[in-house]
Protein backbone atom coordinates (compact mmCIF):
# COMPACT_ATOMS: atom_id res chain seq x y z
CA UNK A 1 0.00 0.00 0.00
CA UNK A 2 1.43 3.37 -1.00
CA UNK A 3 1.95 6.20 1.47
CA UNK A 4 -0.77 8.11 -0.37
CA UNK A 5 -3.22 5.24 0.09
CA UNK A 6 -2.19 4.59 3.71
CA UNK A 7 -2.78 8.25 4.53
CA UNK A 8 -6.52 7.88 4.03
CA UNK A 9 -7.30 5.21 6.66
CA UNK A 10 -4.90 6.78 9.13
CA UNK A 11 -6.48 10.18 8.53
CA UNK A 12 -9.93 8.63 8.97
CA UNK A 13 -8.79 7.13 12.29
CA UNK A 14 -7.49 10.54 13.35
CA UNK A 15 -10.81 12.20 12.48
CA UNK A 16 -12.66 9.51 14.43
CA UNK A 17 -10.43 10.01 17.47
CA UNK A 18 -10.77 13.81 17.29
CA UNK A 19 -14.56 13.52 17.06
CA UNK A 20 -14.75 11.05 19.96
CA UNK A 21 -12.56 13.38 22.04
CA UNK A 22 -14.80 16.32 21.14
CA UNK A 23 -17.89 14.32 22.08
CA UNK A 24 -16.31 13.32 25.38
CA UNK A 25 -15.38 16.90 26.20
CA UNK A 26 -18.90 18.03 25.24
CA UNK A 27 -20.48 15.45 27.57
CA UNK A 28 -18.08 16.43 30.31
CA UNK A 29 -18.94 20.12 29.84
CA UNK A 30 -22.70 19.78 29.53
CA UNK A 31 -23.51 16.78 31.74
CA UNK A 32 -20.73 16.18 34.28
CA UNK A 33 -19.32 19.60 35.16
CA UNK A 34 -22.60 21.24 36.20
CA UNK A 35 -22.79 18.52 38.87
CA UNK A 36 -19.13 18.82 39.84
CA UNK A 37 -19.21 22.62 40.22
CA UNK A 38 -22.75 23.35 41.46
CA UNK A 39 -21.88 23.84 45.15
CA UNK A 40 -18.13 24.22 45.59
CA UNK A 41 -16.41 23.04 47.80
CA UNK A 42 -18.98 20.39 48.85
CA UNK A 43 -19.62 19.30 45.25
CA UNK A 44 -15.87 18.83 44.67
CA UNK A 45 -15.75 16.39 47.57
CA UNK A 46 -18.76 14.53 46.17
CA UNK A 47 -17.17 14.47 42.70
CA UNK A 48 -13.95 13.00 44.12
CA UNK A 49 -15.98 10.26 45.78
CA UNK A 50 -17.95 9.64 42.57
CA UNK A 51 -14.80 9.47 40.43
CA UNK A 52 -13.08 7.13 42.88
CA UNK A 53 -12.97 4.16 40.48
CA UNK A 54 -12.52 6.01 37.19
CA UNK A 55 -12.97 9.54 35.94
CA UNK A 56 -12.05 12.03 33.23
CA UNK A 57 -8.39 11.97 34.29
CA UNK A 58 -8.28 8.25 33.47
CA UNK A 59 -9.74 8.70 29.99
CA UNK A 60 -8.56 11.98 28.52
CA UNK A 61 -4.75 11.81 28.95
CA UNK A 62 -4.39 8.44 27.15
CA UNK A 63 -7.03 9.43 24.60
CA UNK A 64 -5.21 12.71 24.01
CA UNK A 65 -1.87 10.95 23.58
CA UNK A 66 -3.28 8.50 21.04
CA UNK A 67 -5.00 11.34 19.19
CA UNK A 68 -1.81 13.41 19.14
CA UNK A 69 0.30 10.49 17.86
CA UNK A 70 -2.29 9.69 15.20
CA UNK A 71 -2.35 13.34 14.14
CA UNK A 72 1.44 13.39 13.74
CA UNK A 73 1.42 10.13 11.75
CA UNK A 74 -1.40 11.48 9.59
CA UNK A 75 0.55 14.64 8.85
CA UNK A 76 3.64 12.62 7.94
CA UNK A 77 1.60 10.46 5.57
CA UNK A 78 -0.20 13.33 3.85
CA UNK A 79 2.65 15.87 3.84
CA UNK A 80 3.06 15.66 0.05
CA UNK A 81 -0.64 16.17 -0.60
CA UNK A 82 -1.01 19.93 -0.60
CA UNK A 83 -4.81 19.87 -0.55
CA UNK A 84 -4.87 18.07 2.82
CA UNK A 85 -1.52 18.91 4.41
CA UNK A 86 -2.37 22.37 5.75
CA UNK A 87 -5.75 21.28 7.13
CA UNK A 88 -4.16 18.39 9.00
CA UNK A 89 -1.27 20.62 10.14
CA UNK A 90 -3.76 23.19 11.44
CA UNK A 91 -5.72 20.50 13.27
CA UNK A 92 -2.50 19.21 14.82
CA UNK A 93 -1.59 22.74 15.93
CA UNK A 94 -5.06 23.21 17.41
CA UNK A 95 -4.79 19.88 19.20
CA UNK A 96 -1.25 20.45 20.49
CA UNK A 97 -1.65 24.09 21.53
CA UNK A 98 -5.34 24.59 22.19
CA UNK A 99 -6.00 21.30 23.91
CA UNK A 100 -2.83 19.60 25.15
CA UNK A 101 -0.60 22.53 26.09
CA UNK A 102 -3.55 24.55 27.37
CA UNK A 103 -4.60 21.59 29.54
CA UNK A 104 -1.12 21.15 30.96
CA UNK A 105 -0.60 24.82 31.74
CA UNK A 106 -4.14 25.84 32.71
CA UNK A 107 -6.11 22.82 33.91
CA UNK A 108 -3.56 20.60 35.60
CA UNK A 109 -2.69 23.18 38.30
CA UNK A 110 -6.39 23.84 38.91
CA UNK A 111 -7.14 20.11 39.07
CA UNK A 112 -4.48 19.77 41.73
CA UNK A 113 -5.96 22.64 43.76
CA UNK A 114 -9.54 21.37 43.51
CA UNK A 115 -9.22 17.59 43.52
CA UNK A 116 -5.84 16.65 45.01
CA UNK A 117 -5.35 19.28 47.70
CA UNK A 118 -8.96 20.44 48.11
CA UNK A 119 -10.47 21.90 51.25
CA UNK A 120 -7.74 20.38 53.41
CA UNK A 121 -5.28 22.91 51.97
CA UNK A 122 -7.35 25.71 50.40
CA UNK A 123 -10.13 28.03 51.52
CA UNK A 124 -13.64 27.61 50.20
CA UNK A 125 -13.31 30.98 48.45
CA UNK A 126 -10.16 29.91 46.59
CA UNK A 127 -11.84 26.64 45.59
CA UNK A 128 -14.88 28.56 44.26
CA UNK A 129 -12.64 30.95 42.31
CA UNK A 130 -10.58 28.06 40.90
CA UNK A 131 -13.74 26.19 39.91
CA UNK A 132 -15.09 29.28 38.12
CA UNK A 133 -11.80 29.72 36.26
CA UNK A 134 -11.84 26.03 35.35
CA UNK A 135 -15.36 26.22 33.94
CA UNK A 136 -14.58 29.27 31.81
CA UNK A 137 -11.41 27.67 30.49
CA UNK A 138 -13.25 24.46 29.77
CA UNK A 139 -15.55 26.24 27.29
CA UNK A 140 -12.40 27.37 25.48
CA UNK A 141 -11.10 23.78 25.48
CA UNK A 142 -14.45 22.57 24.11
CA UNK A 143 -14.19 25.15 21.31
CA UNK A 144 -10.63 24.14 20.48
CA UNK A 145 -11.68 20.50 20.39
CA UNK A 146 -14.43 21.41 17.92
CA UNK A 147 -11.87 23.29 15.81
CA UNK A 148 -9.47 20.32 15.90
CA UNK A 149 -12.16 17.83 14.83
CA UNK A 150 -13.46 20.14 12.10
CA UNK A 151 -10.02 20.84 10.64
CA UNK A 152 -9.16 17.14 10.71
CA UNK A 153 -12.43 16.31 8.96
CA UNK A 154 -11.87 18.93 6.26
CA UNK A 155 -8.34 17.54 5.80
CA UNK A 156 -9.79 14.05 5.33
CA UNK A 157 -12.29 15.39 2.79
CA UNK A 158 -9.51 17.17 0.88
CA UNK A 159 -7.43 14.01 0.96
CA UNK A 160 -10.37 11.99 -0.37
CA UNK A 161 -11.00 14.51 -3.14
CA UNK A 162 -7.30 14.41 -4.09
CA UNK A 163 -7.47 10.61 -4.22
CA UNK A 164 -10.48 10.68 -6.54
CA UNK A 165 -8.89 13.25 -8.85
CA UNK A 166 -5.62 11.26 -8.90
CA UNK A 167 -7.52 8.05 -9.77
CA UNK A 168 -9.37 9.82 -12.57
CA UNK A 169 -6.10 11.09 -14.06
CA UNK A 170 -4.50 7.64 -13.92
Amino acid sequence: MSMHRLGFPVSAAYVWLAMVAFGGIAVETIVIYPNVFHDVPRSLTEACAFFDVTGPADFFPPMGAVTLITAVVTLLLVRKIRAARWWIAASLASLALGEFLFSVLYFWPRNEIMFDEGAAVHTAELLRLTAAEFEVGHWFRLGMSAVTATLAFVGLQRLHRDRIVSDLRA
